[in-house]
């Protein structure tokens, strides 16, 4: 799909992987919602996109909130015209082993990782589907093909992100819905500066990449309708290894979290 004339909604667009989208697809000529919880980052967003496209809103939303969700769409709708694209980009990386790890937590990642992108898909499916044509991308992350060292509660959200945005392909795949998924590793981001674990990770794996670089691939891959979209290569590598012999990757994988454990 080109994104030149389409209207774009990205979420958890205030910084990240989620300012770098909204720009992007601004300068491919999209009419661009950036929507995020944190108000006063997304007001500079907003700038941003003003630059490149005329035709933007940038409007604070709890996108876990089925009210906040809905009136934020039916204003994209009546500002911008009927959404072309939606990006299920806000997320969040809490929470340690289970043990240790509350209730709240678990509940909170949920309703950002996986709620936010049910109730999204709940709303603008209906119209997807009569227009024949829409597009959902859902940023889930490596850690949803693989797992994630440390976080429980990120590794399994992850993976159901990655499960829903299947789901929705196969599913609507043949009524005129587009899906991509985003796996990337390491991102430079809020979310893993200072996070030395993420990076001693990365760092045994990949480059840790800049947002800019992410939005490009992106970008690249929905022209092509892609919908697994991996900015590190070695991932399907390692998504590979893992689906030929289980066993051996899981011992692979215990051995990294034991060199991530004796570094620290």
């Amino acid at each position: 799909m080109k994104l030149d004339g389409r209207v774009v909604v990205v979420t958890g667009a205030a910084g990240g992987i989620g300012r770098a989208l909204a720009v992007r697809c601004a300068e491919e000529g999209a009419r661009v919602a950036a929507t995020d919880i944190q108000a006063e980052a997304l007001e500079a967003v907003g700038g941003e996109l003003k630059l490149a496209h005329p035709a933007h809103l940038a409007v604070s939303a709890d996108v876990t909130s089925d009210r906040e969700l809905d009136a934020l769409l039916t204003r994209v709708e009546a500002e911008l015209g009927p959404v072309d694209v939606f990006f299920a980009n806000a997320g969040v990386a809490i929470g340690e082993d289970p043990v240790d790890t509350p209730n709240e937590v678990w509940d909170q990642a949920f309703a950002v990782n996986v709620r936010a992108h049910i109730l999204a898909a709940r709303r603008l499916l209906p119209g997807w589907i009569e227009r024949g044509e829409g597009y959902f991308v859902a940023t889930a992350s490596a850690a949803g093909l693989l797992t994630q060292i440390g976080s429980a509660p990120y590794a399994v959200t992850k993976h159901a992100a990655v499960a829903f945005a299947e789901w929705l392909s196969v599913t609507y795949g043949d009524r005129g819905l587009r899906v991509s998924c985003l796996c990337p590793m390491g991102v430079r981001t809020a979310m893993t500066q200072g996070d030395e674990l993420a990076h001693r990770v990365v760092r045994s794996a990949g480059a840790m990449l800049e947002p800019e670089q992410v939005a490009d691939i992106v970008v690249d891959a929905i022209d092509r309708e892609q919908f697994l979209i991996l900015p590190h290569p070695e991932v399907l590598t390692f998504f590979q290894r893992k689906a030929q012999d289980y066993e051996r990757w899981l011992a692979a994988m215990r051995r990294l979290q034991a060199s991530t454990e004796s570094a620290e």
